[in-house]
């Protein structure tokens, strides 16, 4: 294993909270939720009608509510390339103005690499282009077509937009490509791969099949449909399932000395990764939280960092009754009777589930906790389940860290489909 130091020196945001750093993570750590209601006909039939959207602009405002995505990528590109992508390309193109960070030779350019996960494939593309070849033919179907349902072509755009000729990988690990993404960029530049990455995942599946689809297995939300605002409530008695939700979280991953050699600002480093898989059910975790234990126990070796020495952990916690349940049995397992001292809080009451992208946003706002000193809230967290006694998990106000907590240590954790799961730790930077 290598020994290179890996710190984070950009960020890149695109959420149904907003489209700036600062201004999501204010929304953030003050209580606000980006969720609201599904509109449409094609919506009347589905259990679950409310999702995280992100809200488009065409206008050159400010990006407080609504983004232009214009402004970033011409309508001719957008007709050729996914959602998913364009999300990618507006997020990375923000990482990297706030890294400062611009290959200047060819070393530079191959030194500098892309890992961009993606949970699932553009539906609405498929569904459109399955219905033109049936009813209009074969000269109807859009030559971009295969290109624009390839997992990886989100990572190849973004290098060939920059010129980055590193490794180019994209992860697809359900609701872990996010985070795997920025563990994977992390070895790479650990391990000598890379000097420089571009990192996360990105998803945008809020479309009538993909609802019906999470719906059929009775994964998403159906209590609260006509308060959306109420409806993601992670370790609540109420917790009914998720919230879909959509958007992209990349940052840049920076090699410590080349960071330091050019004054580029940094927001934390990354101390350890793990993964592992749960080995039990094609959706469910087990109960005891296996993998997310191994997970954390990995992340934490990798960092030779004692449990003791965790300050918060941001959990996957999607507000699914056995999933939030199986993780604080993981937490419990691994940390002992420190759990007590921590602060556990997930931020999907506030974003929902961005599925693919899930993973990476959560890491953001961990590096962002450890960066700022806040800890944000579980927001709608009313009456915690009896099983979860005794833990403080942030409830509906923000918090922070202990005066004594030098350097914050930080985990962040996420779980998919399929039973793979991941953490990855994080420490602030004096």
């Amino acid at each position: 294993m290598g020994s290179r130091r890996v710190v984070v020196t950009g960020l890149g945001i695109i959420s149904c909270l907003g489209c700036e750093v600062s201004v999501v993570w204010r929304r953030l750590i003050d209580g606000h939720c980006g969720i609201s209601s599904l509109t449409g006909k094609e919506y009347e039939q589905i259990p679950c009608r409310i999702a995280g959207q992100i809200h488009r602009s065409t206008t050159e405002k400010g990006e407080d509510s609504a983004i232009n995505l214009e402004k970033y990528v011409s309508l001719t590109e957008q007709r050729n390339l996914s959602l998913p992508t364009v999300y990618a390309l507006v997020a990375a193109e923000k990482a990297l103005n706030d890294a400062g960070w611009k290959p200047q030779s060819e070393n530079d350019s191959l030194r500098t690499g892309v890992a961009v996960g993606q949970g699932m494939v553009d539906l609405e593309e498929i569904v459109t282009t399955g219905t033109l070849l049936r009813d209009k033919g074969y000269r109807k179907v859009n030559p971009f077509f295969v290109p624009k349902i390839l997992i990886n072509m989100t990572a190849g755009h973004i290098s060939m937009k920059y010129g980055l000729n590193g490794p180019n990988h994209a992860v697809s690990t359900a609701c872990v490509s996010g985070l795997h993404s920025v563990g994977d960029a992390f070895r790479f530049i650990k391990n000598d791969f890379a000097d420089v990455m571009v990192a996360g995942g990105v998803d945008a599946t809020i479309n009538p099949l993909a609802m019906a689809g999470f719906a059929k297995i009775r994964a998403l939300s159906t209590r609260f449909n006509t308060r959306p605002h109420e409806a993601s409530r992670p370790f609540d008695t109420l917790r009914d399932g998720f919230v879909m939700s959509e958007g992209c979280g990349l940052m840049v991953l920076e090699e410590f000395d080349h960071a330091m050699q050019r004054g580029a600002p940094i927001y934390a480093e990354v101390l350890g990764y793990g993964m592992a898989a749960e080995a039990n059910h094609i959706t469910a975790p087990r109960e005891d939280g296996y993998g997310s234990y191994h997970s954390m126990r990995l992340a934490l070796q990798e960092a030779k960092t004692d449990p003791t020495s965790v300050s918060y952990i941001n959990a996957h916690a999607t507000s699914t009754p056995l999933g939030d349940a199986a993780e604080i049995k993981a937490i419990r397992r691994l940390f002992g009777s420190h759990s007590k001292e921590l602060f556990i809080s997930s931020t999907k009451g506030a974003t929902g589930h961005l599925l693919g992208a899930a993973g990476s946003l959560e890491a953001i706002f961990s590096i962002l906790a450890l960066h700022t000193g806040t800890i944000p809230p579980t927001i709608n967290l009313e009456n915690p389940d009896s099983e979860f006694e005794g833990l403080n998990l942030v409830p509906k106000v923000k918090t922070k860290f202990s005066e004594s907590s030098d350097p914050r240590i930080a985990l962040s954790n996420s779980l998919g489909f399929g039973g793979t799961t991941a953490s990855i730790c994080f420490s602030s930077v004096s």
